[in-house]
């Protein structure tokens, strides 16, 4: 619904302003007329352009208004107080000013005379009462398509105040020159001469005038946008939330939607102004001892040959893609040795979703400097989570993902328990100019399990869109963990869809059936994995089910107990709103996605005290999903789209929010140190769609920028 409402309204915004325009010209053209007849038909055209612009206008406003009555206030504040007023008053000043002097006009004249238009008439054509509401309309609705590219997010009408004054100048010079021209048009009989060359003349001068102050804050503001040749990962306004027992009746809505940014003062007291800092180099994992296991990662450049014999040119580690699988026990101590062989631009290693010390993250620039070649760097850190995780380059990461920096980490639980059964990853990926595989496998897979023996499928999703349909045919079976956190008491569930976004692990378990079962990406018949009973008959590849429902973890398994809840009292609560924005980065406009009405380094730094239980409400007003990746930490979803969640609890580091959804998280801060946050579609992410949650006192010596080599992004 929320799709609906958000795209009626922008169509119908959009052809308003394209009938408002013309409407407007038609409308200053009335007193061109050759005669009476031309007149008076031209005026009867006008009433059917009149009507249609205030359609328009009650669609859009009718819209905005079932956004106030369905969703959060966030996702229609400025429309209703800005577009919603702006348009509907301008368009209803039509048939309450110009289609009362259209139609004494339509009688007055005679639809088939051929007399020229004496002075009441020439008058009666420009009166400014009839044709300023159709100018006015046009002036609203271009206001009004401003405000569509570039929302006042976070709302403030001190921020709207520009554009506003903008209008209201030129809806004031507008009103003058019409005024000028209807006086003009009673004392010269000559106004009535259609030159066209002369109203081009005018026109274009007017548009080239205007383009050329135009020009000069948008100049300004593109060069403005430049990233600087070197700053530090910590620029960006500080963001220190409110806490939840100031949130009540005395705080504004707008206050508590879109909380304005304060001075380190207001929120944690002078007294922590001078106290020693700590730097992210110092917040390492165990630095003493031997470690359990160690692994050696070369980065290096290797044409890579799929299963189909396609051939990639591939950025890898080890030579193979993904990399390799690093399978480790919990409570180990992992050592891990980056070479860089010959990546130019420089790698690091990420732990997604393994909730390691600070200095052991791997992102350039903010907690380690990139590994050029010929450079290693060692990462050590205890293996404290069991699950499902995976590992990637944070230089460049787009492009380092995409050609094939990333590999499959695995923590088992102590024991042997895990490694009897059959445990299969499935990591999705698009190879450039291969397409959709998993891992190198870009065609169907066989595999022969015998009937009684438990499945285990870890699914992952490496590309930057969420892959749809992972569907399971010829048994039932259980959604186990999410994002690497067990789920408790989960049901065996059929017919059920698993879309898999983009850089989240679902691990699903069955046991093997005396029949085959199909595990189908996309629905395709070519991709996926086969899983045979027996190796006597060579089944063929069973038809996907016709697509059911998509699994929805809100309320599947049973609830456990959980450290803090809905109810909880909070230390810190913050607001991140998604969307779209006509803006400037780093010199070039386009249509970002942006957190909080900004892209990096302008998006918000949330500031954290150590131990502090921190909510975050996320709300998606853009027009595409947004899988939200916080590094250090794992969120408990709290609510979705306003409905608690009442199954397990729901652990997540990767949290896909829907265009139109809200979803409530919260956190322990128990992890110090300066940690991405940031949009895993990395296509995203490396147009600015990147902020930081930060713990108070903590520094980074590191830094990005044209004259260092660190691109985390």
């Amino acid at each position: 619904m929320y799709s609906l409402f958000v795209n009626t309204g922008q169509g119908a915004l959009a052809i308003l302003l394209i009938m408002s325009l013309i409407a407007a010209n038609k409308a200053s053209k009335l007193i061109f007329s050759k005669n009476e007849h031309e007149l008076h038909r031209k005026t009867r055209k006008l009433v059917f352009w009149s009507w249609s612009m205030l359609l328009l206008a009650l669609v859009s406003s009718a819209a905005d208004a079932a956004l106030a009555a369905s969703f959060h206030p966030a996702f229609w504040m400025d429309r209703l107080l800005l577009r919603t007023p702006l348009v509907l008053l301008t368009a209803l000043s039509i048939p309450i000013a110009a289609l009362p002097r259209i139609a004494r006009l339509a009688q007055r004249t005679q639809a088939k005379s051929a007399h020229e238009l004496d002075v009441a008439r020439r008058r009666q054509a420009t009166e400014t009462g009839l044709v300023m509401p159709f100018k006015l309309t046009a002036l609203a609705a271009a206001g009004g398509f401003y405000f569509l590219l570039s929302p006042p997010i976070p709302f403030a009408w001190f921020d709207v105040l520009l554009p506003i004054t903008i209008l209201v100048f030129f809806g004031g010079l507008l009103w003058m020159l019409q005024s000028n021209r209807n006086q003009a048009a009673a004392a010269s009989p000559s106004s009535t001469i259609y030159r066209p060359w002369r109203r081009r003349l005018r026109l274009s001068g007017s548009l080239l005038l205007s383009a050329a102050v135009i020009s000069f804050p948008i100049i300004i503001a593109a060069d403005n946008s430049r990233l600087p040749e070197r700053m530090s990962m910590m620029t960006g306004m500080a963001d220190f939330g409110f806490k939840q027992a100031s949130s009540g009746a005395g705080q504004s809505l707008a206050s508590q939607l879109f909380h304005r940014h304060h001075l380190v003062e207001d929120v944690f007291g002078e007294e922590g102004l001078g106290r020693p800092r700590t730097s992210v180099a110092s917040l390492t994992g165990p630095q003493e001892g031997k470690a359990d296991r160690v692994f050696t990662l070369t980065a290096k450049q290797a044409e890579v040959k799929l299963s189909s014999g396609k051939t990639v040119e591939a950025w890898t580690y080890n030579g193979q893609i993904p990399g390799p699988e690093l399978r480790m026990k919990l409570g180990e101590l992992i050592e891990v040795r980056l070479v860089n062989e010959d990546i130019a631009d420089g790698v690091t290693i990420h732990w997604h979703g393994l909730d390691v010390p600070n200095a052991e993250d791997g992102v350039a620039g903010a907690t380690q400097d990139a590994v050029m070649p010929g450079q290693t760097h060692t990462y050590r850190f205890l293996a404290e989570q069991v699950g499902t995780f995976w590992y990637h380059s944070h230089q460049h990461s787009k492009e380092a993902v995409e050609k094939g920096l990333f590999g499959i980490l695995i923590v088992d639980p102590p024991g042997t328990a895990a490694e009897l059964a059959e445990d299969i990853t499935v990591a999705t990926h698009v190879w450039d100019g291969a397409g959709h595989a998993i891992g190198s496998n870009d065609t169907l897979q066989r595999k022969t399990i015998k009937p009684g023996t438990p499945v285990k499928l870890r699914l992952l999703n490496t590309d930057n869109w969420t892959r749809k349909a992972h569907d399971l045919t010829g048994t039932s079976f259980k959604v186990t963990a999410i994002d690497g956190v067990a789920l408790n008491e989960p049901e065996e569930i059929s017919g059920v869809s698993i879309d898999v976004i983009t850089g989240a692990r679902y691990d699903v378990e069955f046991v093997m059936p005396n029949n085959p079962v199909y595990l189908s990406v996309d629905r395709s018949r070519k991709l996926g994995i086969i899983m045979s009973p027996d190796s006597g008959t060579a089944y063929d590849v069973p038809k996907v089910a016709s697509a059911g429902t998509s699994f929805d973890p809100t309320h599947y398994g049973k609830p456990a107990e959980t450290p803090f809840g809905p109810d909880s009292d909070f230390d810190r609560e913050f607001t991140m709103v998604l969307d779209n924005k006509l803006a400037f980065y780093n010199g070039a406009t386009g249509l970002y996605d942006t957190i909080n009405g900004n892209v990096f380094p302008n998006t918000p730094m949330f500031v954290v005290k150590e131990n502090e239980v921190v909510k975050t409400t996320i709300i998606n007003r853009s027009a595409v999903e947004h899988p939200m990746h916080l590094h250090g930490h794992h969120m408990l979803v709290l609510s979705r789209n306003g409905e608690t969640v009442s199954g397990s609890p729901w652990w997540s580091d990767t949290l896909d929010v829907a265009p139109g959804e809200v979803y409530e998280v919260a956190f322990l801060a128990n992890n110090p140190g300066l940690w991405m946050d940031h949009c895993h579609n990395l296509t995203h992410a490396a147009a600015g769609m990147t902020m930081h949650l930060m713990y108070d006192g903590v520094t980074s010596p590191f830094e990005i920028g044209s004259d260092v080599a660190n691109h985390p992004e």
